[in-house]
């Protein structure tokens, strides 16, 4: 494939790499932004290095005299950038001795100066001067460095627009590339890499010079293999038999080269797909997240002993919980190896963000029977007190796509993808996925219930949607407990108002399992999960025949409830008033 990447030709300042697009791909929607963004990164990268110092140069090169058919050297002068100025200031300006010497020579004035107040003062003006020159030269330094601090920025950001623009070219050319965040991921580093190899290549002084080096060596290997022809035409046998057994050690080694090739690729993609705090860090971020999730579900249980004397509490609950997965996947693509001290407090900030917690009283007036002093009862007004608790739960998805820059969003769905290459430290979360069904048939005569029957005619609408943390509704994808709530009052069965697994468990008659039916509601904990005075967790409509139908981490999806997982984590069974 053609090499995209071309250099200016004009003056030194102005010696950027863009990239080369056909009219085609410059009038293609998809790859338009991407461009202009690559050139005007360009162009302000280019604005900035026509600021940087220069100076002219003395070059030499070979050219040939066509009159005395034969090469001579001709100089001319090249522009080209001043290089950056030394790190250090003092390391340019004075040398090792002669700061010995200066710091010797102070160090006897301050014994002289006890003794003589004219020598005191004579010295502290001399390092207020040095003081002051050194605070020129820092600022004068500071001047310098400024364009080139700011040159070396912006030829990063042009960079990063060019990597960007390559990678949305190639996967415009081959789609399939796309097909999964680690394929995407690999094509990415591919794109860097041949862009790195690009951009760092010889200039063309140096091509000369690399040319006439292999001019020289390929005389002296002709000379050679001249030498060698004759030899083998004069013992053309034994040379077969050696040339036989070094092909034969050439596949051999090719063979395992190409298997130590192969192998450090792969332990290359298992390494960078993989989680790279240890796992006791790992799991006390965890830990720490959901001890914020208790926390939060404690100040619910806790709101009508902290709000008394309203007359009624409404509660709208979205469901208090995090993927862990999605948790560690973001850490490590913010901070990758961390330290459960270090992530405290950005895990407080997400903690916030992620939830909403308000709490509004509304006042109506109302009208209540009460006996006035003849004994007649009369309608007196009074104030009927509402309070109303609202949580949110805006789901790390959305939180991690807005904090996130492009490279780091694709390095968390690369995480997501993988697990981190450790899908054991969360086996026991209750929003796993164990036995799916999505084609499973209710049988005919459970349908003959009509309640039932409008159930699962709302309910099945959505099989195959995603789940969504705090999702409640289509457009939004579902939760476990936003699903069920939608379906029962979309149904028409039993208007409910947005609540968590726990609320729906509140408002439902448990029941013995030998006598649930369809149509009724189970309910599941977890040990990781649960949190305190809230123990149910997840929560699905029971269809019978050991089956339900819930919203799970694989989506909305039938499941059989006798598996060793949901066994396990089974809680109750429950029945509403349909």
């Amino acid at each position: 494939m053609k090499n995209p990447i071309r250099h200016n030709t004009g003056p030194p300042h102005n010696k950027s790499h863009r990239l080369s697009f056909t009219d085609e791909e410059r009038a293609d929607p998809e790859l338009a932004p991407h461009i202009h963004k690559a050139e005007k990164a360009a162009e302000k990268l280019d604005e900035a290095k026509s600021r940087l110092p220069t100076k002219k140069v003395i070059q030499k090169e070979r050219v040939f005299d066509e009159v005395q058919t034969k090469p001579r050297a001709r100089l001319y002068f090249e522009e080209v950038h001043k290089p950056k100025p030394p790190t250090k200031l003092r390391h340019a300006t004075m040398t090792l001795p002669a700061r010995a010497l200066l710091a010797q020579t102070h160090r006897q004035l301050r014994q002289a100066e006890q003794e003589n107040v004219g020598v005191e003062a004579a010295h502290r003006s001399e390092q207020a001067g040095e003081t002051g020159i050194r605070s020129v030269r820092s600022i004068h330094r500071s001047n310098q460095l400024r364009t080139y601090r700011t040159t070396a920025h912006l030829e990063k950001k042009a960079d990063r627009a060019n990597i960007n623009a390559l990678y949305k070219k190639t996967i415009r050319d081959n789609p399939s590339l796309a097909s999964n965040p680690i394929s995407r991921w690999q094509q990415k580093r591919a794109i860097k890499r041949r862009y790195a190899i690009a951009k760092a290549g010889k200039r063309a002084r140096q091509g000369k010079q690399a040319a006439e080096t292999t001019s020289r060596a390929a005389r002296k290997t002709a000379k050679a293999a001249e030498r060698t022809t004759a030899f083998a035409v004069r013992h053309w046998k034994p040379v077969l038999v050696i040339l036989g057994v070094a092909m034969m050690i050439m596949l051999v080694m090719n063979a395992m080269s190409s298997c130590s090739l192969m192998m450090q690729g792969g332990m290359d993609v298992v390494v960078s797909t993989s989680y790279t705090a240890e796992d006791e860090d790992i799991l006390a971020a965890e830990a720490y997240y959901v001890g914020l999730e208790n926390g939060l579900q404690q100040e619910i249980n806790d709101i009508e002993s902290s709000y008394p004397g309203c007359d009624e509490y409404r509660y709208d609950l979205a469901e208090i919980g995090h993927n862990p997965f999605e948790l560690i996947s973001y850490l490590t693509a913010l901070y990758m190896d961390f330290a459960v001290a270090e992530v405290k407090e950005p895990m407080n900030s997400l903690f916030e963000r992620q939830y909403t917690l308000t709490v509004t009283e509304t006042v109506e007036v109302r009208n209540r029977t009460e006996t006035d002093e003849t004994g007649a009862d009369v309608e007196v007004p009074y104030d009927y007190v509402i309070l109303n608790v609202v949580l949110t739960n805006y789901g790390l998805p959305e939180i991690v796509a807005a904090d996130l820059d492009t490279e780091k969003l694709e390095l968390y769905a690369v995480y997501m993808q993988t697990q981190g290459n450790k899908p054991y430290l969360f086996e026991d979360d209750i929003y796993a996925n164990p036995g799916p069904y999505t084609d499973y048939q209710i049988p005919p005569d459970a349908l003959t219930d009509e309640n039932f029957a409008a159930l699962i005619a709302e309910a099945e609408k959505y099989l195959g949607y995603p789940y969504v943390w705090g999702g409640s509704k289509p457009s939004t994808s579902f939760d476990c407990s936003g699903y069920v709530c939608w379906v029962l009052n979309n149904s028409g069965l039993y208007p409910i108002r947005r609540t968590n697994a726990q609320g729906i468990f509140n408002q439902s008659t448990p029941i013995a399992p030998s006598e649930a039916k369809a149509g009724d509601i189970i309910f599941f904990t977890g040990a990781r999960a649960a949190k305190v005075g809230h123990p149910v967790t997840h929560v699905g409509f029971y269809v019978g025949d050991n089956m339900m139908l819930h919203c799970a981490s694989g989506g909305v999806q039938y499941a059989s409830i006798t598996t060793p997982y949901w066994t396990k984590n089974f809680y109750a069974f429950g029945r509403l008033d349909y």
